[in-house]
């Protein structure tokens, strides 16, 4: 945990901006187009707490009952949730109840579990599959524009673009090379559809280079996760 005037947190998020910044500016981009997401997992709610302090206000979690349970001890700070990890079905209309955008829609059976007439509509990225492995998250990128239809057919849900996590051991620039011609594609269904969700710790360098909107870096901000065991 930082010290209270921010320590070595506030160093290690300047860190991170400042990088975002290098490689924005290396691809010709302005980085004020950028959200960085800081993502929080296993860390408790006072962490949320400092970061609200120094300014951040763009907060991801990948696991609903963490997620949930910090929203909760932290509604009172101006958040916005990013849930961006595999959801269940069954947990999906909890995590809309404090999620402002979530960013793993990869089946059918999701989107539709998703669907709330009465509800603000939640932002919504499809998860696209960069790896084709078995057991990893993801819609094929052949089958995203049938799932972003579902997307748009469905009250509730705004479709806002695409999200990819480069495959492990592997360069990560031509993978988000394919979300971005993923992202193409579905523009041509839905032009406002303009987000690109991709680019964390290791690789946010790379993913802004191939039009990353949005990056979801943990550990390089909120340094090493605390030991669950």
């Amino acid at each position: 945990m930082s010290a209270p005037d921010g320590g070595p947190l506030a160093e290690r998020l300047a860190a991170v901006d400042s990088g975002i910044a290098d490689a924005a500016r290396a691809a010709g981009r302005d980085p004020a187009e950028l959200t960085r997401i800081v993502v929080t997992k296993f860390h408790p709610a006072a962490l949320v707490r400092e970061l609200a302090a120094l300014g951040v206000h763009e907060l991801g979690e990948n696991r609903h009952q963490e997620a949930q349970a910090k929203a909760a001890e932290t509604a009172d700070l101006d958040i916005r949730w990013h849930f961006v990890g595999q959801l269940q079905s069954n947990k999906a209309r909890a995590v809309r109840r404090y999620a402002h955008a979530i960013h793993s829609l990869d089946r059918t059976s999701l989107v539709d579990a998703l669907r709330d007439a009465e509800a603000p509509a939640i932002e919504g990225f499809l998860e696209i599959d960069l790896s084709g492995e078995p057991g990893r998250g993801g819609v094929a990128p052949d089958a995203a524009p049938a799932l972003a239809e579902r997307v748009l057919a469905t009250e509730g849900l705004r479709l806002v673009g695409v999200m990819g996590v480069a495959p492990l051991g592997a360069e990560p620039r031509p993978a988000f090379a394919r979300l971005r011609a993923v992202s193409e594609r579905i523009r041509e269904l839905a032009p406002d559809a303009d987000r690109i969700s991709a680019g964390m710790s290791g690789d946010f360098r790379e993913a802004i280079l191939e039009g990353a909107t949005h990056l979801r870096i943990g550990t390089a901000i909120t340094g090493k996760r605390p030991d669950r065991g």
